[in-house]
């Protein structure tokens, strides 16, 4: 189930970021380029619940997957040759899409750009837009197997603490 994420979820979202993190210590890899400790945080999710744009995928009581769903466009979004012509009220922005390690690849991650693609019709949105590290080849693949195409990457200054080459994507809604 896709709900809406309330405060009582914010330790099992955070769990899930260190969940992450653990595994790229294990695998001495990185395809996000999060770093812990700086992004995302515990109050990252706080912010986006507070906002309430931070969706959660519940099974069986646990959480699994979150993300945040809102119309914050980056400055550096600019710099985007976008294809999809939408005014920034008509654009929906995927952040900081996790699942739980332990249960990748079971469809949660589809589910959730599904979702995101209806809260976006729902709204009147046009298109959809992301990032994602140029190197996370995982989620590269995965949006386009989704359907969204390369639009562009710029240098970004993320969350204004990490410095990196972003590459983004877009779908018309």
């Amino acid at each position: 189930m896709i709900r809406k994420a309330v405060p009582g979820d914010l330790d099992a979202i955070e769990e899930i970021y260190d969940a992450l993190f653990r595994a790229d210590e294990k695998r001495g890899h990185s395809y996000t380029n999060w770093q812990r400790g700086l992004y995302p945080t515990r109050d990252t999710a706080r912010k986006a619940g507070k906002a309430g744009t931070l969706y959660v995928v519940e099974m069986g009581g646990d959480i699994a997957a979150a993300v945040n769903l809102n119309q914050v466009q980056p400055d550096e979004y600019a710099a985007i040759p976008w294809t999809i012509p939408a005014k920034d009220s008509e654009v929906l922005v995927i952040h900081t899409l996790v699942v739980h390690p332990v249960i990748a690849g079971k469809g949660l991650g589809r589910k959730l750009v599904a979702f995101a693609e209806g809260l976006a019709a729902g709204m009147g949105c046009k298109a959809i837009r992301l990032d994602t590290y140029e190197g996370n080849e995982p989620a590269r693949s995965f949006y386009e197997r989704q359907g969204y195409r390369l639009a562009g990457s710029a240098p970004f200054h993320f969350e204004g603490v990490i410095d990196e080459t972003l590459v983004c994507y877009e779908k018309e809604i």
